[in-house]
């Protein structure tokens, strides 16, 4: 198991250039017996991580068995949104538990914020040399 891993930002619209650089992260989601591996956005402004409803659709999440609905604040806030955990894995690390909001909008990237994805891993963000390192609490 490897301490940290170091990820590319990666350009999120060609158009714009170095501006559209974005910390996305591949990371492998499970709930069950099924996986899907999508693109996090990291988001140290988020309160919470963020699930589109895709995703955990793709899962096999059922929405009417989800948790109790929660609010969600800023643009998202007129979306209602339900607590979901799910395994998460990302590169060689070991698999962590993560909380999302899941939400029924498709508008939403998959969000990584600070409950709890910044209280499972320490990030460090080189902006400038277009690349950020992940390693995992502990």
């Amino acid at each position: 198991m490897a301490d940290s891993g170091r990820f590319p930002f990666i350009q999120a619209d060609e158009r714009s250039g170095e501006a559209a650089l974005l910390p996305q992260l591949p990371i492998t989601l499970r709930h069950e017996d099924r996986s899907t591996i999508a693109q996090g956005l990291l988001d140290t402004g988020a309160t919470v991580n963020v699930l589109p409803y895709h995703i955990g659709a793709e899962l096999g999440v059922t929405w009417d068995a989800a948790g109790r609905p929660i609010q969600l604040t800023g643009i998202l806030a007129q979306h209602e949104a339900r607590p979901v955990i799910l395994s998460a894995s990302i590169g060689t690390f070991g698999p962590v538990r993560l909380v999302f909001a899941w939400t029924r909008s498709e508008d939403v990237p998959l969000l990584l914020g600070q409950v709890n994805f910044f209280m499972e891993f320490d990030v460090c963000f080189y902006r400038s040399r277009k690349y950020f390192d992940v390693t995992p609490k502990g």
